[in-house]
């Protein structure tokens, strides 16, 4: 079975764009940036809408944010940290009675997060799914489970780093040669973190 064909299982994960860090580094909220005449949160919103997912925004409620044509969760204000997100919007799908749908999760800040990348992760087996840039488990974009929930609960008290809790929860790791399959790894998996990030972007998207 090739790469971008996956499970031939229709796939089902809801995307959960996470957007409540404080984006400091940036200058300001990382969803109103704007990158090459769009917001960043479009990007990856765009990217699930490509796959035909269905996508949720999970903010902090103190989060601006641009339209989204989404809808939008509003996340504890406490703690500050990725997993309150990934928590959130597992809290989400168990609620609505979905406790066999998948989260995938991604970043905001994530421009060249793609369609195809979306659509196949969202497909694959395992309890949590995670990819491998340059040796390392990236924190995003990844696939969780409802089942892992209160794991990951008991993960976000102790306020352990995501990527330790990938390691913990032993994700299925994609392979950097299998990424390769859907575009140059690196950049799929790019987040804009500060303004040299955000200019390396905009020449990536000139070029």
């Amino acid at each position: 079975m090739s790469a971008r064909g996956g499970s031939r299982q229709r796939a089902s994960a809801l995307v959960a764009v996470l957007a409540g860090g404080r984006g400091r580094r940036l200058g300001g909220e990382k969803a109103l940036v704007e990158l090459g005449g769009r917001t960043l949160i479009s990007y990856p919103l765009r990217a699930a809408r490509g796959a035909g997912l269905e996508a949720l925004v999970v903010a902090k409620g103190d989060t601006a944010l641009p339209p989204v044509h989404a809808p939008v969760l509003r996340e504890p204000d406490q703690p500050r940290h990725p997993l309150c997100g990934v928590v959130a919007a597992l809290q989400h799908v168990r609620g609505a009675g979905r406790s066999r749908r998948p989260v995938l999760v991604v970043a905001c800040d994530m421009p060249f997060v793609s369609a195809a990348l979306l659509g196949w992760l969202a497909r694959r087996n395992g309890e949590t799914v995670a990819v491998e840039v340059a040796g390392r488990v990236q924190p995003f974009p990844a696939l969780y489970r409802p089942a892992q929930l209160e794991r990951l609960e008991a993960e976000l008290a102790a306020a352990r780093p995501l990527r330790a809790t990938l390691e913990l929860l032993q994700a299925t790791v994609v392979s950097e040669q299998a990424l390769r399959a859907f575009g140059e790894p690196r950049r799929l998996c790019f987040s804009v973190n500060e303004p040299g990030d955000l200019q390396a972007v905009r020449r990536w998207l000139a070029s």
